[in-house]
């Protein structure tokens, strides 16, 4: 009895912990007017004939607060990786140097900062809403657990508790991750 409700919360929590981490992945491709490597995360190659991550075909590195700098490997690929990075809709202008592809990080205007609030607001919702779904999967494994007799209607409800605890965790960390992303779009 034990273990089927033990492997269910262990499951929800995990569930639950994967929403959360897409949820500040999703967060740290939102472009602060700050340098970060991960802000070239989302691009993606056109090399040797197939579609690859950036990272697979050169070394990002940030050498100042508004620069980013692509050390490319192969010196053939320079072109396609400053054609990924201008075509990505991230907003940003590499130029190639050599093997090097600079790429300034613009500073953002006030219209621009209210816009990506409203983009990471929109990830906090949908991250909320997949944690919640979560939820309501493990509430009808509990009724069905429940209907099948392996857990008393106290247990049943003893676990609803802890699952809603769960779920209340999950969604602050996701509010946090929002407060924090904000905070950091906001400051001038």
């Amino acid at each position: 009895m034990a273990a089927t409700v033990q492997e269910l919360k262990s499951d929800i929590k995990r569930r639950m912990d994967a929403t959360v981490e897409v949820v500040r992945k999703e967060f740290a491709g939102l472009r602060t007017g700050r340098a970060v490597a991960s802000l070239l995360d989302p691009v993606i190659v056109e090399a040797y004939g197939q579609e690859m991550p950036l990272n697979q075909v050169g070394t990002v590195n940030v050498p100042e607060p508004r620069m980013l700098s692509v050390q490319v490997w192969d010196k053939g690929m320079v072109k396609a990786v400053e054609k990924a990075i201008r075509d990505a809709g991230l907003g940003l202008n590499p130029m190639a140097d050599g093997q090097m592809v600079r790429v300034p990080i613009p500073a953002l205007n006030e219209e621009r900062r209210k816009e990506l609030v409203k983009v990471a607001h929109k990830y906090a919702e949908q991250g909320k809403v997949a944690v919640r779904n979560v939820r309501r999967d493990a509430m009808d494994a509990l009724k069905k657990m429940e209907k099948d007799k392996v857990i008393s209607e106290d247990e049943h409800h003893h676990q609803d508790k802890e699952i809603q605890a769960l779920t209340d965790e999950a969604i602050k960390h996701v509010d946090d991750a929002l407060a924090h992303k904000e905070k950091e779009i906001m400051q001038v």
